[in-house]
């Protein structure tokens, strides 16, 4: 059914007159009348009917009325929730790698409970290939992904990306292990991305040596309790918190940098909650690994 009939049957309701329900919404009385008429055909029930001089709503009519005010309501919210004029509210779904959500994604909810309390953040946490695969099948309206230098991202045009901060990553040895001595030793790299594999086997390469690669794990904290454990050496963020036992030895020739990115499906950056959340992180750009 057409919104505007609907608008003019809960006026209808609310005023009590075709007379004052065409004043008051700028039309002839004759116009509302046919509105209604074309209104009642459309659902199929008779909506109004005589009392007197006047006419009065029908039970069927009072029931529609009644389920109107709930419509329009739905409708206008509809309205401002996508008017990129509007104050942000809505839920912003955000996948993200561990640390991008700790350090980026977080000091932004912060900030949103205090000045926009109206927006809520719903956090998944993803490796960039399972956050891209949500952002495809409109899943969540924003990822937070990275790539190294040592092995770089295309973004397809169906992407908006922008950078946040980079960083640059060692090689995570047993305390007292010399790099010269670390590119023979099993290496650990992520269980959910191939990125770090990549990066080892480049990085190796230009050294003379084929890494071996023996473990597989996601967790940052858990990549450092193998190397304490003595089962081999692993990528770690050059500013990380390092295990008593690990030494994060610095890289060069080639240096191994993480870049982190906010990436949004093109044409989304116009709803408000998703606009906000990309100013306030673009606001708010900490240094981090992955």
């Amino acid at each position: 059914m057409e919104t505007r009939r609907l608008r003019l049957l809960v006026e209808l309701a609310r005023l009590g007159s075709m007379r004052e329900v065409a004043e008051e919404m700028g039309l002839t009385t004759s116009t509302v009348s046919q509105q209604l008429a074309i209104l009642a055909r459309d659902v199929g029930a008779k909506l109004v009917e005589p009392a007197g001089r006047r006419v009065r709503l029908t039970p069927a009519g009072q029931r529609l009325a009644a389920h109107g005010v709930t419509i329009l309501g739905a409708v206008e919210a509809a309205r401002l929730d996508l008017d990129p004029g509007a104050s942000p509210v809505g839920e912003l779904r955000v996948a993200g790698f561990a640390t991008a959500i700790r350090r980026s994604l977080l000091p932004v909810q912060a900030r949103l409970a205090r000045e926009h309390p109206r927006v809520r953040l719903l956090i998944h946490e993803h490796e960039p290939a399972e956050a891209y695969a949500l952002l495809d099948t409109d899943d969540v309206d924003l990822a937070l992904t990275y790539e190294y230098n040592l092995a770089p991202v295309s973004f397809p045009g169906r992407y908006e990306a922008r950078a946040l901060w980079t960083v640059p990553w060692g090689l995570a040895v047993p305390a007292g292990t010399t790099l010269d001595r670390a590119w023979g030793q099993d290496w650990i790299v992520n269980s959910r991305n191939t990125a770090d594999e990549q990066v080892a086997r480049t990085v190796a390469s230009l050294h003379g040596f084929t890494p071996r690669i023996a473990h597989h794990c996601d967790s940052l904290d858990l990549v450092q309790d193998l190397i304490v454990a003595g089962l081999g050496v692993g990528l770690l963020p050059a500013g990380v918190h390092a295990l008593d036992g690990v030494d994060v030895l610095p890289l060069a020739d080639p240096a191994v940098v993480l870049r982190a990115y906010a990436v949004n499906r093109r044409g989304r950056t116009a709803w408000p909650p998703l606009s906000l959340v990309l100013r306030l992180l673009d606001s708010d750009r900490p240094q981090a690994g992955r």
